[in-house]
């Protein structure tokens, strides 16, 4: 049966690199990273003054610090910064400017150019802001136009959903309103986050209030038909249906009622909802009312690894996000 413990225990052999950039200003961040030296989650880089952070007075050996004020990275990185966005009339003085003084752009310069495997941030900070410089420098991969995010809840006992004790929801944090074309790239980002962390076989229900049609041709219903046409075509081979209540989507007994043919109702372990209010709503109840444990919200679709925290999140989310952040290294 999956438990979260088990990410901790596959990130620490892979031994990759996850740079913090609120190391100066967080103290959570700081004891994450205590646990996490313990534990060889993953090899910590810390932002800021390493006079201001050390005094703090963590357990930090084995932990690298750097200060964007004296790095000698910081000009290659406000050069490079520079030449990514000129064409949007920045300068080379507030390309400097931005690496030296907002330890994002710094941290995620040290990913886009292989100084550290992912960047991990949030906890202090506001989600637009500790992402802005992943979506300005990291960007989607090949064949998505779309970063999102779902959120990864884990049985404390056995589940009856899901699969190995784990069901996902998606997007749990960042599009709003999304587009047919926005929940085909969530769906595809989705399945493969479960894949690499839960280790499942996907089996994607596109949510709604309606099953097949029973709803009526409120637009919500034919976005998410449009999103489900859309994606069959650029994945031919995943298990997906929709549009499908939820009841039928994780209850065997309804799923047979409601869609006897169909190879997703009753066993759906991805859950794709039609807009952020309905998933991040929905999942903040599941974890409450049915005491799972969340695990992110997980950013997805990114070039490379770039998470954000929860500013309620715990010591424990920080080290779990960060084995998390290791895992996406992998491809």
């Amino acid at each position: 049966m999956f438990k979260v413990k088990n990410l901790l225990q596959r990130a620490s052999k892979l031994n990759k690199s996850v740079v913090f950039p609120e190391a100066a200003f967080s103290d959570r961040i700081l004891k994450a990273v205590e646990i996490m030296l313990k534990k060889k989650v993953a090899r910590p880089i810390l932002l800021g003054d390493p006079e201001v952070i050390l005094a703090k007075g963590y357990k930090l050996n084995g932990a690298t610090i750097i200060d964007p004020k004296t790095s000698e990275l910081t000009e290659e990185f406000a050069n490079k910064l520079y030449e990514l966005r000129k064409a949007k009339g920045m300068t080379i003085e507030q390309a400097k400017d931005i690496v030296t003084n907002q330890p994002f752009y710094f941290a995620a310069m040290m990913v886009e150019c292989d100084y550290a495997d992912g960047t991990l941030g949030g906890a202090e900070t506001s989600t637009a802001d500790s992402l802005r410089p992943g979506l300005q420098i990291i960007k989607a991969r090949k064949g998505l136009k779309t970063i999102s995010s779902c959120t990864m809840l884990v049985g404390t006992k056995k589940l009856g959903f899901g699969s190995n004790n784990t069901i996902f929801f998606a997007d749990t944090s960042l599009n709003i309103e999304p587009s047919a074309e926005q929940i085909s790239d969530i769906v595809l980002s989705t399945v493969d986050t479960a894949k690499l962390l839960s280790q499942i076989e996907p089996k994607v229900s596109m949510l709604s209030f309606s099953t097949y049609g029973s709803g009526g041709d409120h637009p919500s219903i034919l976005k998410m038909q449009e999103a489900l046409k859309l994606t069959k075509q650029r994945d031919k081979k995943l298990a997906i249906d929709g549009e499908m209540q939820l009841d039928a989507s994780i209850v065997s007994s309804v799923g047979k009622l409601k869609a006897p043919k169909s190879k997703v109702a009753g066993q759906a372990n991805i859950l794709v909802f039609p807009d952020l209010n309905a998933a991040n709503i929905g999942y903040k109840i599941a974890e409450r009312f049915g005491k799972l444990q969340a695990v992110g919200q997980i950013q997805q679709g990114f070039n490379k690894p770039v998470n954000d925290l929860s500013r309620g999140c715990h010591v424990e989310d920080i080290v779990v996000m960060t084995a998390v952040t290791v895992l996406q290294t992998q491809k």
